[in-house]
């Protein structure tokens, strides 16, 4: 029995390594080029937010000579004040129309209300819908709340009143995560894309074991030779398994190369992701390959030409990809139950050694056996598939 599958996955594997669709999805698309863009895009959003850290924060005021004192105090903390005379419609008008990213208005009775003790009026105008202006409006609203104090603690001390009256409170915050752990925040999606690219390293060969052979009329032919039919499709399978492994490989090896380049460190990060790290990221992840070439090829044996399965493989490469998406959306943390679910449980696995965090042996080993029990399942489903008649329909 095992002579004739490994025959057959030779055949397979051979075969598709003159296919040049097979090989630049399986070998350089997804493996090479994915974590290249991922890595340039990353890199590029440091970039950015270093350079809007260094930026000054432009804030057009206007009335700005009524409230000197406030002016001077922002200005000291690296805001750049440019006066303009805008009424409510035109401060409105300037911000939505993008002219302007702040507007500051100050109210007529801004110093006869401040002197008398009384809460003077400011009206600040910004695009919260604009994510690009986010951190500079955060950052007027703190420093205009931190002028506030500052006065509230001036007006305490004149009627000889100890300030600290104000802070009956004091919370002392303590950071505990690592450079490690904060790194998944830039990271978050790196589990995905694995994942991602390892099934669609299989795709092309799995559509090729059926909806290509029928396609091209050597299906029937293929099943005449004294083999059976499920010891072909098992062969197909596991050269699909090989095609899928590659591209685990490559993709992780890339990332743990061009990682090592996205500079991180600025903002007190690190990545973990060393040659260690690497080679189980790949054990944790291989037991979701025989299982992700099952399915495929279980969708394909229902298709009938090549289009139709790439078609519908499309949809299929989402659903070990959805749960994911939720535990991101959601927060999810690894329970025993989210483990039981095949790609959920890699995406805690993974998430855990970028942390650099310890990994549950309990939870290793349920990963592990749940997902290669579903994957040997809809391998034997496949191979049933194989022997039904209706397959050369």
């Amino acid at each position: 029995m095992m002579g004739a599958i490994l025959t057959v996955f030779r055949k397979e594997f051979r075969e598709n390594l003159r296919d040049r669709r097979t090989l630049i999805s399986a070998l350089i698309l997804g493996p090479l080029l994915g974590p290249m863009l991922f890595a340039a895009a990353l890199s590029l959003n440091i970039e950015r937010g270093t350079l809007e850290n260094d930026r000054p924060v432009m804030l057009a005021v206007s009335h700005a000579d009524r409230a000197p004192n406030l002016l001077a105090f922002l200005h000291q903390y690296g805001v750049t004040i440019e006066p303009v005379s805008y009424d409510d419609p035109q401060a409105r008008s300037a911000v939505r129309e993008h002219r302007q990213t702040l507007v500051l208005v100050v109210a007529d009775d801004f110093g006869p209300r401040l002197s008398t003790g009384k809460p003077a009026p400011l009206v600040l105008y910004a695009d919260s819908s604009d994510a690009s202006n986010a951190r500079n409006i955060g950052r007027v609203k703190v420093l205009l709340e931190q002028y506030g104090a500052v006065l509230a603690r001036l007006r305490i001390v004149a009627r000889g009143i100890d300030p600290l009256v104000l802070s009956p409170i004091v919370v002392q915050d303590i950071d505990v995560s690592t450079p490690a752990t904060r790194s998944v925040l830039a990271l978050g999606t790196l589990s995905y894309l694995i994942l991602l690219t390892t099934l669609m390293g299989g795709m092309y060969l799995a559509i090729d074991a059926t909806a290509g052979e029928r396609e091209r009329g050597s299906l029937e032919p293929l099943l005449t030779v004294p083999v059976s039919r499920h010891h072909l499709i098992y062969g197909k399978i596991l050269a699909t398994c090989a095609y899928m492994t590659l591209s685990l490989v490559l993709t992780v090896t890339a990332f743990a190369i061009v990682l090592r380049f996205v500079g991180l460190e600025r903002f007190g990060m690190s990545v973990n992701f060393g040659p260690v790290v690497a080679l189980k990221l790949i054990l944790f992840c291989l037991p979701l390959v025989p299982l992700g070439a099952a399915l495929m090829t279980i969708v394909a044996a229902f298709t009938r030409s090549y289009r139709e399965a790439q078609t519908y493989l499309g949809f299929v490469l989402i659903i070990p990809t959805l749960p994911l998406v939720f535990a991101g959306v959601l927060g999810l943390r690894p329970t025993a139950g989210f483990m039981a679910v095949p790609s959920l449980s890699q995406h805690f696995l993974i998430t855990s050694l970028l942390r650099d965090e310890p990994v549950s042996a309990a939870y290793l080993g349920l990963s592990v056996m749940v997902t290669l029990a579903v994957g040997a399942v809809l391998t034997l489903i496949a191979g049933r598939l194989y022997d039904r008649e209706a397959l050369l329909g």
